[in-house]
């Protein structure tokens, strides 16, 4: 029995089974690539859903993991800690909002974003005590817990863990009509994803953005951002919501907060959201702790002083002409945001999994979403011959495995 396949066995014997990973099992990464048990090297490109956008194993990050956990770990936020209010002032430098709010995981952070709106609502807008509604979005992906999968348009993500929270309307996603016509006074927050991640990497009509922006201040609501998956370089911009020139109310950033290396999450915003809070209305134990301050600070330096925002547009741009070309026999729609790709496919091609499970035995990792989508987004260190080989693979895969798919049929 191979390494590989002990692996496999004991993960499936001992865990929950509530994910369905290729069976390959990695032991080592560096940069864009990563080692399995057996000595074979892939190219990431899924990079943890964006957490690993720095990298893997980025060694400015890791030493900064290293040196901070061997002075101080944890305190809990009954003190206070000069990591916390250096990254503070590092993370409003970068976003231009005033105030931060840290947590651990993205779900973390989009229950604070709902606390604060739903409290904001209240307090500030005048809301009638419980009747804040929150606008949301099909096929919106914003976490695993109770609340948010409660809003979920994703039957599988809901099933069997009602019942659910009351406040929140599921509206169609990119329909900006839609929105103005779901608003009313109750309305204390759009909550939506500038770009669908999970969704298949589902890019709205331009202008729309903008056009939320708009109904929110026509009604005195707030704008909330998700960049958990497309902030921090993956669109070519620092965030997404840049592209349409636009500041919205609240900003919830994770996954390459950290660059892969810890839980990090927080919320940004200015004061009149934030002041809200009083002490004892929310926390966490590890949220905002010393290590977790210091690697979100590294995280955020090597992605700017590194450039990695700019090669992400710069090869996303050079991605979205390479993928243009693909053989389009099985392509439904190729959909592209800097470093960032969805390519969905017709039924007929026998569903995405089959295409990711080709492409790692060319060396190349990705994942499906909903089905029929291949995702790609590697890490936004990798070099333009690193992404040339990985779109060779695509395109090799595309036709080998749709000419298999096409005899089947």
């Amino acid at each position: 029995m191979t390494k590989t396949q002990e692996f496999v066995d004991l993960e499936d014997r001992l865990g929950a089974h509530n994910y369905a990973p290729l069976d390959i099992v990695l032991t080592r990464g560096e940069g864009a690539w990563v080692w399995d048990v057996e000595g074979r090297k892939f190219l990431d490109c899924l990079a943890s859903y964006s957490a690993v956008n720095q990298g893997h194993c980025h060694p400015k990050i890791v030493d900064t993991l290293v040196e901070q956990s061997r002075k101080l770990a944890l305190v809990s936020r009954a003190f206070r800690t000069d990591q916390l209010a250096l990254f503070y002032r590092d993370l409003t430098e970068l976003t231009g909002f005033e105030r931060v709010l840290p947590m651990n995981t993205g779900a973390e952070a989009v229950e604070t974003a709902i606390k604060a709106a739903r409290k904001w609502a209240y307090t500030v807008k005048g809301v009638p005590t419980d009747q804040a509604e929150i606008l949301v979005f099909d096929e919106n992906f914003h976490g695993r817990t109770t609340t948010i999968v409660g809003f979920s348009s994703e039957e599988q993500y809901r099933s069997g863990f009602g019942p659910f929270a009351p406040g929140f309307t599921l509206l169609p996603y990119g329909d900006a009509d839609a929105v103005a016509q779901a608003m009313n006074p109750n309305v204390a927050a759009i909550l939506i994803e500038p770009i669908q991640g999970e969704g298949g990497i589902i890019i709205p009509p331009a202008g729309y953005l903008a056009r939320l922006r708009e109904i929110t201040r026509e009604h005195n609501s707030l704008l909330v951002l998700d960049e958990i998956q497309s902030g921090l370089g993956r669109t070519g911009k620092m965030f997404a919501y840049e592209h349409e020139g636009i500041r919205p109310d609240m900003v919830i950033l994770g996954k390459a907060l950290s660059g892969g290396l810890y839980p990090v999450s927080a919320v940004v915003a200015d004061n009149e959201i934030m002041d809200v809070f009083s002490p004892g209305d929310h926390g966490s134990t590890y949220g905002g702790n010393p290590v977790a301050a210091a690697v979100a600070r590294t995280a955020l330096e090597v992605l700017v002083e590194e450039g990695m925002v700019e090669n992400s547009a710069k090869l996303g741009d050079h991605m979205a002409e390479r993928l243009a070309g693909m053989p389009a026999d099985f392509i439904k729609e190729i959909r592209v945001k800097g470093l960032w790709a969805g390519i969905e496919l017709h039924p007929e091609a026998g569903g995405a999994r089959r295409f990711c499970e080709a492409l790692a035995a060319e060396g190349i990792l990705c994942k499906e979403t909903h089905e029929h989508v291949i995702r790609i987004a590697p890490p936004l260190v990798i070099t333009r011959e690193e992404l040339d080989w990985a779109l060779d693979m695509v395109e090799k895969v595309l036709v080998g495995v749709g000419v298999e798919a096409a005899s089947a049929g």
